[in-house]
């Protein structure tokens, strides 16, 4: 299993019944926000903003607070103005990291990726460092518990899916990234639980981890994607599932 896919799936558990609920309600307004400005007020007719507003209402969003943030968006009503910002460096033992954010102050948010990327060892790079080893997609994270894998594939390939694989108790689904609210639309009307759907950066190849640069690797991620401006943490890390049970454990 892919490190990527350990951490969306260890992200999106947490989501759910986190504290800090509050930090992950901002961090959905922020994307809304600015997928409405870009795209408009219109989610049938804007992919960013329905990915958005989906992810909005798995972590029980109340719909007024969406309804603002598109609103915030188009302008209807007054609201931040939010610049996106993509970072990358090198995390524990190499790791390419790909971090992208929405700021209102860009030399506050450099500032506070560069001390998390140094405090891990790791080390702040210039602008398409790491960017090429990773290709943009949409990715289905499907636990494989009481699925079918022969099933779930013919749904998924006949929306439009390009790839499915076991690894460990998922399966990922992979699609190009306009195509990815289709598939998850036609896997949800079959009554099949999804863990996560987003469109995301996907490693080219990756870096294997022992136990310990693992655990370090893990409270990077954690930490990065604690600061508030940042919306998505990306790295080509690999982790043994025997090691990832041993941490979370």
């Amino acid at each position: 299993m892919s490190g990527h896919s350990k951490w969306s799936t260890i992200k999106h558990k947490k989501a759910a019944i986190d504290s800090k609920r509050g930090r992950i309600f901002t961090k959905i307004i922020k994307e809304i926000t600015v997928a409405a400005r870009m795209g408009g007020g219109d989610a049938d007719s804007n992919p960013r903003l329905r990915t958005a507003i989906a992810s909005a209402k798995a972590v029980n969003m109340p719909g007024d607070n969406i309804d603002r943030a598109v609103k915030k968006g188009t302008g209807e009503l007054p609201g931040v103005s939010y610049e996106e910002v993509t970072y990358e460096g090198y995390g524990v033992g190499g790791v390419a990291v790909l971090v992208e954010a929405l700021t209102d102050n860009r030399n506050r948010t450099v500032a506070e990726i560069r001390t998390i990327f140094t405090k891990a060892g790791g080390s702040l790079g210039e602008a398409g460092c790491v960017s090429w080893m990773f290709d943009k997609r949409g990715l289905i994270i499907v636990s494989a518990e009481g699925v079918v894998e022969d099933t779930l594939m013919e749904i998924a390939l006949d929306a439009g899916a390009e790839d499915m694989s076991q690894d460990g108790g998922v399966f990922e689904i992979t699609t190009a990234p306009g195509s990815l609210e289709a598939v998850r639309e036609a896997i949800e009307a079959k009554g099949v639980r999804i863990e996560s759907a987003e469109v995301t950066m996907i490693p080219k190849t990756t870096t294997k981890l022992d136990e310990e640069s693992a655990r370090k690797m893990l409270k990077f991620m954690d930490n990065m994607d604690d600061q508030d401006d940042v919306q998505k943490v990306y790295a080509n890390f690999d982790i043994a599932d025997e090691v990832m049970e041993k941490i979370s454990g």
